[in-house]
């Protein structure tokens, strides 16, 4: 159990390290709509999602717009049901009841691209994944709340790259071993631009299109190349992950 809980915190580093500079700069953008920065942490430390925090202390500047709220907070986070609907079927049998619940609530992106590759998720590899970027999360948005306004632009701007650099570092090595990924990745970042540029399609929440593009990339994906044993494929390519890893 220890040695998967290390294990874990050795894989939650970089994320940590990504947190901590993009929740500093949710930590600035508290303080400047009106919050404390006690108000700011605590709203880190109970709601660990980037884009929702981001955009609920928008919502939160004009009083009475509870309906927009849960609109917003639903669209935007409701992709993390279908990361936790593909976490569930990796899960530890001991993985019930309250774990459950416990474990839901540090599902992120990262966290979950990480946790999706191992052939076994167990409570003490989640735990220990999970640690040290919910403290990064937590103490960046502290010190962004306390001494963001003392940083020049040009560092604030330069910490803001730091989520995508993570983004491509757990994304990369899988592309190099599994050719269906990468057309996959294509297929979302295209969809992605649409949903940026295209009148119609710039319309739809932040939220929803990342879910779409998750959701119409990887189908399109299953139906090209679809898996043909799934035991041994996830473990094959958590194998390559790995090596992709340490390489």
């Amino acid at each position: 159990m220890l040695k998967n809980y290390k294990r874990g915190l050795l894989a939650g580093i970089p994320i940590a390290l990504g947190y901590l500079s993009v929740s500093f700069t949710f930590g600035i953008i508290g303080i400047k709509y009106g919050l404390t920065w006690w108000e700011t942490a605590l709203i880190s430390m109970t709601c660990v999602t980037s884009a929702g925090q981001f955009a609920g202390v928008q919502i939160m500047c004009v009083p009475g717009l509870w309906v927009d709220m849960l609109i917003a907070q639903l669209t935007i986070n409701v992709r993390y049901s279908f990361m936790s609907i593909a976490l569930s079927q990796k899960l530890d049998d001991k993985v019930k009841g309250i774990w459950r619940w416990l474990m839901s609530f540090t599902v992120t992106d990262e966290i979950f691209a990480v946790g999706i590759t191992e052939e076994k998720i167990t409570r003490s590899f989640w735990f220990g994944l999970s640690t040290l970027p919910y403290i990064g999360w937590a103490v960046g948005t502290i010190l962004g709340a306390i001494l963001g306004n003392v940083l020049p632009a040009s560092v604030m701007s330069a910490l803001g790259l730091a989520l995508y650099g993570m983004f491509i570092a757990i994304v990369v090595p899988v592309m190099k071993e599994e050719k269906p990924v990468v057309f996959a990745v294509i297929i979302a970042a295209l969809l992605s631009i649409c949903f940026t540029y295209v009148p119609v399609l710039s319309k739809v929440s932040t939220g929803i299109a990342i879910s779409l593009c998750a959701i119409i990339s990887a189908g399109i994906m299953a139906v090209i190349s679809p898996v043909k044993d799934g035991g041994e494929n996830d473990a094959e390519m958590g194998s390559n992950i790995e090596k992709g890893g340490a390489a």
